[in-house]
């Protein structure tokens, strides 16, 4: 829910936006507290009453993106019908976003890239990756893979994968390639 004033958003959410439009553009290790608190309009003193931290607001910003990559995936798997449609739909769910301009990989893979171990970072990727894992595990058991934990493995590679390509190729096509890959993976562990 976001909290508005007179129209205008909360701070928190004001600075959410900003430090999302800011570190997924740039990177979180780059981008500075005083360049999304310009973004915001706060004071830096809001953000850390509202954050604490740098690092809180780089999780919170992490939580965000996965819940939204989180509900615009439940969406958008309900449009396929059987359940390896809905596994091989993971993939097309994931290609809508390499096209667009403002695409920039994988948000999780670039703030983890230099996260040291044990920060917040790494915990709020570990969370994206273990949802992105179970529900993996989940469509290959409900298509009825023999090996739905090895069967998500394998496709959670392909994902990756394909957000890598796309980005570093700046190269969109690079989802045929991952759905076709994905489609052989699933079709060799349903029929074994």
């Amino acid at each position: 829910m976001v909290t508005k004033t007179a129209g205008r958003p909360c701070a928190r959410d004001r600075l959410l936006d900003a430090a999302s439009e800011l570190f997924y553009e740039e990177g979180v290790h780059t981008v500075g507290i005083d360049r999304v608190i310009e973004r915001a309009g706060v004071a830096k003193a809001t953000l850390y009453s509202t954050f604490g931290s740098k690092d809180e607001l780089v999780r919170a910003y992490l939580q965000r993106r996965h819940a939204a990559t989180r509900d615009r995936m439940t969406r958008e798997l309900q449009r396929f019908e059987t359940p390896r449609e809905r596994l091989l739909g993971v993939f097309e769910v994931q290609a809508e976003r390499f096209g667009a301009p403002d695409y920039r990989g994988c948000a999780f893979v670039s703030a983890s890239a230099e996260a040291p171990p044990g920060s917040t970072i790494e915990a709020a990727s570990d969370e994206f990756r273990a949802w992105l894992r179970d529900l993996l595990t989940e469509l290959a058991r409900d298509a009825g893979a023999a090996d739905p934990q090895g069967l998500a493995r394998q496709l959670a590679l392909v994902y990756d994968g394909a957000a890598v390509g796309a980005r570093m190729d700046r190269d969109p096509e690079v989802a045929q390639v991952s759905r076709a890959i994905a489609g052989t993976l699933i079709d060799a562990a349903i029929t074994s």
